[in-house]
């Protein structure tokens, strides 16, 4: 799925400026414990979460996830969109919850990441 079909169904505003044509998701998981998404194994997805600081740029970078949807209204800290721009990861903002934004992503056809056992 498309970056531009994720912000349809999310409603979501872009908060990085580069291009994003080219990116395909697949996976997403939701946390807001960044340990939580060190354990899943699919890379190349999406991160939902509501922790609005580098450390989910971080933790995306670590996991080669390529789009973090802040979710529950809150602004991207400037320092999280600068980090993510620099290493070319979108930042979406959305206002639905956590739990909503995961459940129509997974209802548009986007498969939960599987645990590393």
């Amino acid at each position: 799925m498309k970056i531009d079909r994720i912000m349809e169904i999310l409603d979501a505003k872009i908060c990085t400026e580069f291009p994003y044509d080219d990116i395909d998701i697949h996976t997403a998981c939701g946390t807001d414990l960044m340990s939580d998404a060190l354990a899943y194994a699919d890379n190349k997805g999406l991160l939902l979460t509501g922790l609005n600081n580098p450390q989910s740029i971080r933790t995306a970078e670590m996991m080669d996830i390529c789009c973090v949807v802040i979710v529950r209204g809150k602004e991207p800290d400037p320092g999280l969109v600068s980090l993510a721009q620099d290493k070319e990861i979108v930042v979406l903002r959305t206002n639905y919850p956590m739990f909503t934004a995961c459940g129509l992503l997974y209802e548009a056809g986007v498969a939960g990441g599987e645990v590393r056992g």
